[in-house]
């Protein structure tokens, strides 16, 4: 069995997906794999071909994306997941899958986010558990320019759940919408956010990998959704200044193989049992290193450390703390058996995101971490009273820094992965420092 082979087994993967286009009239499939920075990246395959792209993958230079390789490193091969496929709902004869990274010759490439996130289900899996995720992904729909709210009336200074504004939108919504009616992701609720022009679609949660690949495929659907309407739809963090920023909030369980949810025990506070407590012990020990990929971009520290936005409050942590039903801290534990992570943004890497939950979560379970003083105070207004509190990250050097600092998650999440990242990243912030910017020149230009 060659590299390739092995790798679909492990992965659980099977030869299908010749017949999954036979059945759907599919003419070609988007063999599709996202890089470190979040970029997803594609090739387009004739169905005649899939099947040779199955067995051997299809064919990447990894130095023209954001991987830590060289134009010297072999072809990187991107290997279709078959379990993954989706039938585009606005381009039927289209199919988009999946993919895990292999480098020609050697095998699965560590630092690939689909491979870390894989490996790490692996240990959970190894110590009996699955981790079950749903996010809440936010968004902007923008002049095609990119530059201001496509819709000139969403002016309200308040225009949370605005429903004159999600009905002139009503089109892009809804669109998307019955897609994912029609795929089987159970979405629930879809509503106007707290900025003008920002907009919440939230679907049934699943196991993480399956949340990741979901994740992937709904920015893509949103964007194509929105071009085809005219518009720009921005997951960026914060696209506008003085108005509320993007985020994706995750919420976390864990659940036995009989089924159980290992996070659920009324006879505790808040009604989350001793693991889950360690496991969110996990996320808070290693918050601030956690950052780097929560928030991975220069404009991510735009949004977790903003002043008061025009609708009275960022809705964004800075202190890394935990609560309850309360959504002014880091994390909040809502109702029994889960707790939701507030920290990430609209940039984050679908698949780094479920990642790091895990490996920050099976360390704190493995050294029964404590979560610490739980405060159950408004952040926004009392936040300067807390002690004993770690801030977050003040920018995207000083989070660098921090998860270079952290050997325990790094190890967890994977050290050529943890390398890769940190060297990208790190030359990713040195080009944002020499940029001359314009706020330079208005301040320093007559000094």
């Amino acid at each position: 069995m060659n590299d390739l082979a092995a790798f679909a087994c492990d992965t659980g993967t099977k030869s299908d997906l010749a017949a999954f286009a036979r059945a759907k009239g599919i003419k070609y499939f988007m063999v599709s794999y996202t890089d470190l920075f979040g970029g997803q990246r594609a090739k387009l395959v004739p169905a005649e071909a899939i099947s040779d792209m199955e067995k051997d993958g299809a064919g990447f230079a990894g130095f023209a994306t954001w991987l830590d390789l060289t134009p010297a490193h072999p072809d990187m091969l991107a290997v279709p997941d078959p379990a993954s496929a989706i039938q585009l709902p606005w381009k039927r004869d289209v199919a988009w899958v999946a993919s895990n990274c292999v480098m020609s010759g050697s095998g699965p490439l560590d630092q690939a986010p689909r491979n870390v996130l894989t490996r790490l289900i692996g240990e959970a899996a190894a110590m009996g558990l699955e981790i079950k995720t749903g996010v809440e992904p936010e968004f902007f729909l923008l002049t095609p320019e990119g530059t201001e709210i496509s819709d000139p009336a969403d002016t309200a200074v308040k225009p949370c759940y605005d429903q004159q504004a999600v009905m002139r939108r009503y089109d892009v919504i809804t669109e998307i919408c019955d897609y994912m009616l029609e795929l089987g992701w159970e979405p629930y609720q879809n509503d106007h956010e707290d900025a003008n022009g920002q907009f919440e679609m939230n679907w049934k949660y699943d196991g993480a990998l399956a949340t990741a690949d979901k994740h992937s495929f709904f920015k893509f659907m949103t964007r194509s959704i929105a071009e085809k309407h005219g518009l720009r739809a921005t997951f960026m963090p914060k696209p506008i200044m003085g108005l509320t920023g993007n985020g994706c909030h995750a919420h976390i369980s864990v659940w036995t193989k009989d089924g159980r949810n290992a996070f659920a025990d009324d006879s505790k506070e808040l009604s989350l049992s001793d693991e889950g407590r360690y496991f969110l012990g996990g996320i808070m020990t290693h918050a601030s290193a956690l950052a780097a990929i929560t928030n991975p971009t220069v404009n991510s520290y735009k949004r977790i450390n903003a002043p008061r936005t025009i609708s009275g409050a960022t809705w964004a942590p800075n202190t890394v703390t935990w609560t309850g039903n309360n959504r002014t801290h880091m994390v909040r534990v809502p109702g029994p058996g889960r707790f939701e992570l507030r920290l990430p943004d609209g940039a984050v890497n679908p698949y780094l995101l479920q990642a790091v939950i895990i490996a920050a979560g099976l360390r704190g379970l493995r050294s029964k971490a404590d979560p610490g003083k739980r405060w159950d105070i408004d952040m926004y207004a009392e936040g300067h009273t807390v002690t004993g509190a770690p801030k977050l990250p003040l920018n995207l050097l000083d989070a660098i820094r921090a998860y270079d600092a952290d050997e325990g998650l790094k190890s967890a999440m994977g050290e050529a992965f943890s390398a890769a990242y940190i060297k990208l990243k790190t030359q990713e912030w040195n080009a944002y420092s020499a940029h001359l910017s314009q706020w330079e020149r208005d301040n320093t230009l007559d000094i």
